[in-house]
């Protein structure tokens, strides 16, 4: 059996072996940043297709804020597109060393912290409002990726106060279905309009997840799902086609002033006539106060004078006395 110190010594081995493998994933780079891209539209430039929507002033230097607390691990391996080396990093950091060495002329800001807290929730405000390129305005679009109703309900919080056009999205915890929907605040139902039964029902997720037992996920639904997002984020920032929104009835209601509607013929002379006359409309109204202009009433109690004379007479008799007189009838 071997000793503690040779165990020591094999662990250290180990250790230092793990090292040199991340430090050798590390340094595993793509290309380095082009500080100036070429401008031609030929067929050898990788950047020919991007720089003629750039001509045409679709497409313009971006930047990605990114936002998670979680960390990355094996878990996370068969369908996400982190590797193994970079467990236990923190998922926004390992996210940006990939998408680094995939598109390193791309800028990205990134904050490893629950959205959901108070403070963090604050920041997290701060940055969808001012945190364009630029630094004096919004961000263009949100995209929420989450696996939980909290922070949906915090994205959805902050877009509806900033009226901030957002992406929701997700995939179902049998893993087979998913869903995006396209959310602009004021014109499109919120998430919390049409909220899912854990949201309705006011249930608290953590009582759904089970210990020891975790929400299945496939790698093609999710990444169907994102194929889905991705194009449909690409036809609203490039104004392409039409995102697709939620799928509901889009109803659009405009203001029709009395002199603009034109009353078609009526040769069946059917009309919609009231019962009530606008005399016994205005008896039946009660006293109204005075009001300064633009303001009315929505009702008003009726006056003791405008009641009918239809109606029954007060009647000394009991009710076996009228129950035995209707039996008579």
């Amino acid at each position: 059996m071997p000793s503690s110190d040779e165990l020591e010594a094999r662990i250290s081995a180990l250790e230092a072996e793990l090292a040199a493998v991340r430090g050798q994933a590390a340094d595993v780079s793509g290309r380095q940043k082009i500080n100036q891209m070429s401008a031609e539209v030929v067929d050898s430039n990788p950047y020919s297709r991007l720089m003629a929507l750039k001509r045409m002033g679709i497409v313009d230097n971006y930047e990605l804020l990114l936002f998670d607390y979680d960390k990355v691990e094996l878990a996370n391996m068969n369908r996400l597109f982190f590797q193994p080396h970079q467990a236990g990093l923190s998922k926004v950091d390992a996210a940006v060393k990939t998408l680094k060495a995939i598109n390193p002329d791309v800028s990205f800001e990134v904050h490893n912290y629950n959205i959901t807290t108070v403070d963090n929730f604050k920041h997290f405000m701060e940055r969808i409002s001012k945190g364009n390129l630029t630094g004096d305005g919004a961000v263009d679009l949100v995209l929420s990726c989450v696996d939980n109703f909290e922070a949906r309900m915090a994205i959805n919080a902050a877009c509806n106060e900033l009226r901030q056009t957002w992406f929701e999205s997700g995939v179902s915890e049998n893993a087979v279905s998913g869903h995006i929907q396209f959310i602009i605040p004021g014109q499109t139902a919120c998430f919390a309009c049409a909220p899912p039964l854990v949201v309705a029902t006011n249930i608290d997720e953590k009582t759904l997840k089970r210990e020891g037992v975790c929400a299945a996920s496939l790698p093609t639904t999710m990444g169907i799902v994102a194929g889905f997002l991705v194009q449909n984020v690409l036809k609203h920032l490039l104004g392409f086609g039409q995102a697709k929104e939620a799928a509901k009835p889009k109803v659009v209601i405009e203001a029709v002033k009395e002199e603009d509607v034109v009353h078609e013929e009526n040769p069946w002379k059917i009309e919609v006539v009231s019962e009530i006359t606008e005399e016994e409309l205005i008896s039946a109204e009660g006293d109204k106060p005075e009001l300064v202009e633009g303001l009315q009433v929505a009702y008003t109690v009726p006056s003791s004078e405008a009641q009918t004379e239809d109606t029954v007479e007060q009647s000394d008799q009991s009710l076996e006395d009228l129950m035995a007189q209707m039996k008579q009838l």
